[in-house]
């Protein structure tokens, strides 16, 4: 797999937040988010093709029992399938960060999904392919169905939960499993939207999610 950085850190979003664990970031993504904080996974790809082997060496040189594979969108690639078994016959737990648009058969713990909504959309050139690709219930509804899970939303503005509870609708979701997250790369940004995101949470029922590893550093990579 093309593997844009491995690193050592906390986990700053969903249930798992502030879990020592280490990450594996996949490079390439089928979407380009107009608010990715990541872009060097989708816009504009970086790293190297790495070996499944090579990656587990280097996950055990780090004490944490808890690996997340992110991106970018890991789904994309095949190679994700061998190394969740292996890290599962480790005794690792694992968490697979998505969009929820391609499925694999993927051996995971925790299946973090993130559908993207309309405010993900970008302007320019991406924005017709991007709209037709960031949502697909039906790869949701498999993905809900074989693993334990998290929804975690990225939220800008309180218009935002409209599309939200359709979304968990169709889906037929755990509203407990549901987490609203602030959209933003700045603590500054967080915390802005963070006050009238939790009492939405509070009036839904939805679970509020902090972006930690962004309060703690800030908008830089290996974190």
């Amino acid at each position: 797999m093309k593997i844009a950085e491995i690193f050592y850190s906390i986990q700053g979003e969903g249930v798992l937040a502030g879990v020592p664990s280490v990450f594996v970031r996949t490079s390439g993504c089928n979407l380009r988010c107009s608010w990715c904080d990541t872009p060097y996974t989708s816009w504009k790809p970086e790293g190297v093709e790495v070996s499944n082997d090579a990656i587990l060496e280097e996950i055990a040189r780090h004490p944490a029992q808890h690996v997340v594979i992110t991106g970018g969108e890991p789904m994309l690639f095949a190679p994700a399938v061998p190394l969740t078994q292996a890290l599962k016959q480790r005794g690792i737990h694992v968490t697979i960060e998505t969009a929820g648009t391609v499925y694999q058969p993927v051996v995971c713990d925790l299946m973090s999904l993130s559908p993207k909504l309309s405010n993900s959309t970008p302007e320019g050139e991406w924005a017709e392919r991007h709209e037709a690709t960031r949502y697909k219930p039906e790869i949701l509804k498999r993905l809900v169905s074989d693993y334990d899970y998290q929804l975690k939303f990225v939220v800008s503005t309180p218009a935002d939960l409209d599309e939200i509870q359709t979304i968990v609708a169709n889906l037929n979701a755990d509203r407990s499993r549901v987490l609203l997250m602030p959209e933003g790369t700045t603590p500054e940004a967080t915390r802005a939207r963070a006050q009238w995101l939790a009492e939405l949470c509070k009036r839904e029922s939805f679970r509020y999610s902090p972006r930690l590893h962004v309060d703690i550093w800030g908008d830089k990579r290996g974190v």
